[in-house]
């Protein structure tokens, strides 16, 4: 076989020297192609590479495109190619330790445009340091394309670039295969069109999740506990971090505590809605800790589901060091109490976040308008929210209170909630139509009704007991004055009445 193969090549060599199809004059282009030939040290056969440089010569088409030249490349062009490659990176401060495994351009010129084009996108040297791998990726087959695709989606222009830098993994995926199907699922939970790329710019690490795997589980779960599905969209643009979690290890053992702390699911299930942040929270170094916090500081255990329905963040804030300041400024201005202290947190969470000169305005206000210190103390733990009220509008109706209504200071202290109600729509119309009839009541039987109860006193033939309002304690009924005539039948369960609640709140 050898033998044949070798009498074939020099039939071959022999036509070639002897054919007429070659005149002479064409021989000093021959001659140059093998001087040039054998100036190449690691050609063993000069005259057969003449023959291939006589072909290319004559036909163009038969030359080797140089796009295709490093598939074609020998093992040394290869490697002389590449530490000629390794030092150019060099020379721009790039860190080439990463780049062994990698397959790189057979020329200098194709790796700067892929430097050049992916600098011009806002990237730095440094930045190229963080992840190398991204030289690795064509400018025509996988930078274009994927860019292309992000900024149809949604991700402005000028972000591209920070886009890239916070993952940059997505200059290597497909996006027909890969990105298309996890934009196609976002929409399938009802993440709005214009909101995409919102999403992506937030978490860009989405574009990497498996559709069947921790993305599915986690809404799958979400779901089963009473969170709406069409809720699920809205979370998502608000945090979409919680697709990324594991159910077993991260969802469930949250929402398993917060439920053995009394809060109902369904509550629950709406605080997720609105508020999707709280699945970040982290279980063991911060919501046990914040919820043995309260306890240390008088909260009783009953109210823990009550504060973190009206404040969910609390769970999540560097509480200890918070209420310790707050406690300390309560007692040395307002001279409530570590007990009133705690009476305050169970009723009004929030004012853990309440800056304190914020505070001091209306404590101030009710001090100038002569109410001894003691007294404002106990309006302030009956009605925390007084502290949260622009005085302006205490001013309003404080002015209305002596001016119209000529009624002892005594009254406001035992019944601080007078300043939480509308001067207009409430305060002014229902007194005005006690004045009318002649009947003379407290702030407590004609403000803490609704509507419908205030029309139904008024028509009554004697004035209804005062009672007193609202109460809620997770774990029981919401007790509404009056609801002993509520028959069996009309009564709601205890966790839609626990959701109104918690909603008003």
């Amino acid at each position: 076989m050898a033998s044949t193969l070798l009498r074939g090549r020099r039939i071959i060599t022999k036509i070639l020297a002897t054919s007429p199809r070659f005149p002479p004059k064409l021989c000093p282009v021959s001659q140059s192609n093998q001087n040039r030939c054998a100036q190449l040290p690691h050609i063993q056969n000069p005259s057969r590479v003449l023959q291939v440089c006589v072909f290319s010569t004559q036909f163009p088409e038969y030359e080797m495109p140089s796009v295709t030249w490093g598939v074609v490349q020998g093992r040394k062009e290869k490697l002389v190619s590449r530490v000629i490659i390794c030092d150019y990176l060099k020379s721009l401060g790039i860190v080439t330790d990463e780049l062994e495994s990698l397959e790189l351009p057979s020329t200098v010129e194709v790796m700067r445009e892929r430097v050049e084009f992916i600098m011009r996108l806002g990237l730095t040297i440094d930045d190229i340091n963080e992840y190398p791998l991204m030289l690795g990726c064509s400018v025509r087959k996988n930078l274009i394309p994927v860019l292309g695709y992000l900024e149809k989606i949604g991700i402005q222009r000028s972000k591209l670039g920070e886009f890239v830098k916070n993952y940059p993994q997505v200059l290597h995926a497909s996006v027909v295969v890969e990105l298309a199907p996890v934009i196609k699922s976002l929409r399938g939970l009802d993440v709005e069109k214009e909101d995409i790329g919102y999403v992506l710019m937030k978490y860009p690490e989405i574009l990497g999740f498996k559709l069947e795997g921790t993305m599915s589980t986690s809404v799958a779960y979400l779901v089963s506990i009473g969170v709406n599905p069409r809720d699920i969209g809205p979370m998502v643009t608000q945090y979409p971090y919680f697709l990324g979690m594991r159910v077993g290890t991260m969802i469930k053992p949250l929402v398993d505590y917060l439920v053995s702390l009394g809060l109902p699911k369904k509550i629950l299930s709406r605080m997720l809605e609105k508020r999707a942040y709280i699945l970040g929270y982290d279980l063991e170094e911060t919501v046990k800790p914040n919820v043995e916090c309260l306890l240390s500081f008088g909260v009783r255990k009953e109210a823990l589901a009550s504060i973190i329905a009206q404040y969910p963040q609390i769970i999540g804030l560097p509480l200890k060091a918070k209420m310790s300041s707050q406690q300390y400024f309560f007692n040395l201005k307002l001279k409530i109490e570590p007990e009133g202290f705690a009476q305050v947190m169970e009723k009004m969470p929030q004012i853990i976040s309440l800056n304190q000169n914020v505070i001091l305005k209306p404590v101030e206000f009710l001090l100038g308008r002569g109410i001894p210190s003691p007294d404002v103390a106990k309006m302030v733990v009956k009605c925390p929210q007084l502290v949260a009220l622009r005085v302006d509008r205490m001013k309003n109706s404080y002015y209305f209170f002596k001016s119209e209504m000529g009624r002892p200071l005594q009254e406001l202290v035992e019944f601080p909630e007078y300043f939480t109600y509308s001067l207009e729509s409430r305060i002014k119309p229902r007194y005005n139509r006690l004045q009318s009839k002649g009947i003379r009541t407290s702030l407590n039987w004609f403000l803490n009704c609704s509507d419908q109860r205030f029309e139904e006193r008024l028509q009554g033939d004697y004035i209804e007991p005062e009672r007193s309002g609202p109460s809620f304690c997770m774990g029981g009924k919401l007790e509404l004055p009056g609801s002993e005539i509520v028959s069996d039948e009309e009564e709601e369960s205890d966790n839609e009445v626990l959701y109104k609640r918690t909603v008003s709140l």
